[in-house]
């Protein structure tokens, strides 16, 4: 093997991430969920890994659907009184601080190996999205 062959190979070996990393960057925006995804792709097939993958794709979807439902009712609030908007935006704000909570359960849970559902919404995502090899 050459020097210039060696280099990138160790390279390489830099990029690739392991069961945990991966399982723990999956939970870290989409675009983290993306790398991970498309790193774990290549990779021989993990339970963690397809674990995390599952449940953070999960959570991303909720978050989604989540800032979806606020937003038409925001836009509902401020058409009726800006007042009553005002008013109700603090809990919006505490159920954005509890989806941050979950998504750090998660990360935790990556990190220590561990399989284990998110709070609340976790359980709704176990054997869903068989796409995730």
């Amino acid at each position: 093997m050459n020097e210039v062959t060696s280099n990138i190979i160790n390279e390489l070996k830099l990029i690739i991430m392991d069961r945990k990393t991966l399982a723990l960057v999956s939970y870290i925006t989409i675009i983290g969920w993306l790398i991970s995804f498309f790193s774990y792709k290549g990779q021989a097939k993990d339970s963690l890994v397809s674990y995390h993958l599952k449940q953070s794709f999960g959570f991303f979807l909720t978050c989604l659907a989540y800032s979806i439902v606020v937003w038409i009712l925001e836009v509902i609030l401020a058409m009726i009184s800006l007042r009553l908007l005002l008013g109700v935006s603090w809990i919006f704000s505490l159920l954005s601080l509890g989806l941050l909570v979950l998504m750090v359960i998660g990360i935790i849970n990556a990190s220590k190996g561990e399989e284990k559902p998110l709070p609340i919404i976790g359980k709704m995502f176990e054997g869903k999205f068989n796409f995730i090899p």
